[in-house]
């Protein structure tokens, strides 16, 4: 490495003595010019000599101010060549200016701009012979060692990450082409790359060019028309690489660190919500918020989607320390006069949240404390009644009684007719918060949404595991369908589902449509240029414990309501009175206090105080 820099500082010394001796030629061939008098005897004059010293101070000190010799000559481009024509014409003028005001005995404007031309020119083109000499130094791979490669986007992203590939990964990249909609710019080319078509024509060159990767660089580009791309490159065989959205853009990083690996997220396609900010911020400015489960996947989005709209104080309640230490860490770097209180606690422990409400006094609560995992809380249900309904129902009475303003469960659609024992706890919680709504000041509501990209336990990352291993991707059932939905896209409809609230109301987000798994697992493995059931295979193992093979996001006796977002609507209120919710916990509090209750006797009781719980065996001969 510090060879490296001596040289760079060898190579720019060298620079400034060719530069100064340019200078120098270019005002003797401009006077030669203007004179057709080319010996030199002649030429060197009291007035040259003076236009010489006093045009080589000028011209280097706008070099410098310039930064010309900070430029690395291998990696130059036109941008760099125009900047030192720009200098050489600022120079020249400011020659011709200064020895004007000072009345000194230099050459004539006319010669003054010539000898501007020449310096420029002569700068310029042993640059380019340098950068010519030095890169074909560098040993370039023949094309069947590199890898084919396809652009799609031809403009300035497209056009950046061509200059970066030419400079620094030619022996990476054979690059075949670009793709670019603009039919103006058919068979153009980009850097000495040829547009080769548009979209329709990616299946056919991927063919025909034998094209082993392709990078999306499109920055700013509709979801719906992304989508519709990336479906057809997943077609082609290609591995496909994306540079995210211009609002997901990493700025202090060169575009060819920008490009991954496309995202689940990039498939499904959707519009960017629309919020009601003002609503939001009304709800939240200046004051107090509390969210338990505040480490976890959508706790932790929540978190910073919050700081955005500036509380007063944050409270995060986690159990576990880990994720919670490292979201306050995040939201302290990111935050500058929000107080944090990062506090490691159990929603189980009554009066360790009685003491943390009656210090805090938070204004409005996010519950997203919760057990979700499926199987795991088939095998172990007394932790789910546990964690899911007495710790709810802790946090409900805390509200409660400390004039909380607001609530907001984080529900599931598993509530809806569930399956399982974790489902049938979350409509639990669900019923306790529209009884307590009812007999309570606070006004407690829920948010009920269906399956997360990318948060713990989601089906994404354990397929991308799978195809880093080689396979196989295990699949439950070739049928089995899931809604889907980004957690920043789920957290912003949260907050705005927040701000409807008037007590009582159960929320449904618009997930969209639904997503067969098995398609899931197929576009997965062909966005990494792999092919299913050849490369890596896909394994159908069976539907797990409790789960189902369609989810629901309504219930029969329910009806949805609109709001003002076209993506929330409102389920009828239930009838169910707190006297009544009591007695069903009471069935509860009786079976979490025998530790050696049998499985199937805490689902039988389980069914008593959630009458919509049907075990999937009982399911499946109700369909047979």
């Amino acid at each position: 490495m510090k060879t490296f820099v001596n040289k760079i500082k060898v190579t720019k010394i060298i620079l400034f003595f060719v530069d100064v001796l340019i200078i120098a030629l270019s005002y003797l061939i401009s006077e030669a010019f203007i004179l057709e008098q080319f010996y030199i005897s002649e030429l060197v004059t009291t007035k040259i000599i003076n236009s010489i010293i006093f045009g080589i101070i000028i011209y280097e000190i706008f070099l410098n101010l310039f930064e010309v010799y900070k430029n690395i000559t291998i990696y130059e481009s036109a941008k760099e060549y125009f900047s030192y024509a720009l200098v050489c014409m600022v120079a020249c003028n400011a020659v011709f200016l200064l020895g004007v005001i000072f009345n000194l005995n230099i050459v004539s404007p006319k010669e003054n701009l010539l000898a501007g031309v020449f310096a420029a020119v002569m700068m310029i083109f042993y640059r380019v012979v340098i950068k010519f000499m030095l890169t074909n130094k560098v040993t370039i791979k023949p094309e069947r060692e590199r890898k084919n490669l396809l652009i799609i986007g031809g403009g300035e992203a497209g056009t950046e990450v061509v200059r970066n590939i030419k400079e620094n990964l030619i022996n990476n990249y054979n690059i075949v082409g670009i793709i670019d909609d603009n039919h103006k710019k058919a068979h153009c080319k980009i850097n000495g790359v040829k547009i080769l078509g548009d979209r329709n024509d990616i299946l056919r060159i991927c063919k025909e060019r034998k094209i082993d990767i392709i990078f999306f660089a499109i920055s700013n580009i509709p979801k719906k028309e992304r989508k519709e791309i990336i479906s057809i490159c997943q077609e082609t065989g290609a591995k496909v690489r994306i540079l995210p959205g211009i609002q997901d853009f990493i700025t202090d990083k060169n575009i060819m660190q920008n490009l991954r690996d496309v995202e689940i997220e990039d498939i499904l396609g959707r519009d960017p919500i629309t919020l009601d900010n003002n609503n939001i911020e009304n709800l939240i400015k200046e004051h107090t918020i509390l969210i338990t489960g505040a480490g976890g996947s959508i706790g932790s989005e929540l978190c910073r989607q919050i700081s955005k709209y500036e509380p007063k104080e944050m409270v995060l309640i986690d159990i576990y320390e880990n994720n919670l230490y490292d979201i306050e860490l995040e939201l302290k770097a990111n935050t500058k006069d929000i107080k944090i209180d990062a506090i490691v606690a159990s929603v189980r422990d009554k009066a360790r949240m009685e003491s943390i409400f009656e210090k805090t006094k938070p204004y409005v609560v996010f519950h997203a404390a919760a057990h979700k995992h499926v199987p795991l809380m088939e095998t172990s249900p007394l932790e789910a009644i546990k964690n899911n309904v007495f710790g709810t129902y802790n946090v409900v009475n805390c509200c409660d009684k400390y004039n909380v303003k607001r609530f907001v469960l984080i529900s599931t659609d598993k509530a809806v007719n569930p399956t399982n024992i974790m489902g049938a706890t979350k409509r639990m919680c669900e019923m306790i918060i529209q009884a307590k709504d009812k007999v309570s000041e606070t006004e407690f509501v829920a948010v009920r949404f269906g399956n997360v990209l990318g948060s713990n336990g989601s089906v994404v990352p354990l397929f991308k595991k799978q195809i880093a291993k080689g396979g196989p991707v295990t699949v439950t059932h070739k049928d089995i369908t899931r809604f889907f939905m980004t957690i920043p896209e789920a957290v912003q409809l949260v907050l705005q589902a927040s701000t409807y609230a008037k007590g009582g109301e159960i929320f449904v987000l618009d997930m969209g449509e639904p997503v067969k798994i098995y398609d899931l697992a197929v576009s997965l493995i062909k966005l990494s240029g792999l092919q299913p059931d050849v490369d890596i295979p896909i394994k159908i193992t069976g539907l797990r414990p409790g789960e189902k093979l369609y989810e629901e996001i309504l219930m029969s006796e329910e009806g949805l309501k609109n709001t003002e977002h076209s993506k929330i609507f409102i389920a009828k209120p239930s009838k169910i009175t707190m006297e009544n919710v009591e007695k069903k916990l009471d069935i509860l509090r009786n079976t979490i206090a025998d530790e050696n209750i049998k499985i199937q006797e805490i689902k039988a009781n389980m069914k008593k105080v959630v009458p919509t719980y049907k075990e999937r065996k009982e399911e499946d001969k109700a369909e047979k």
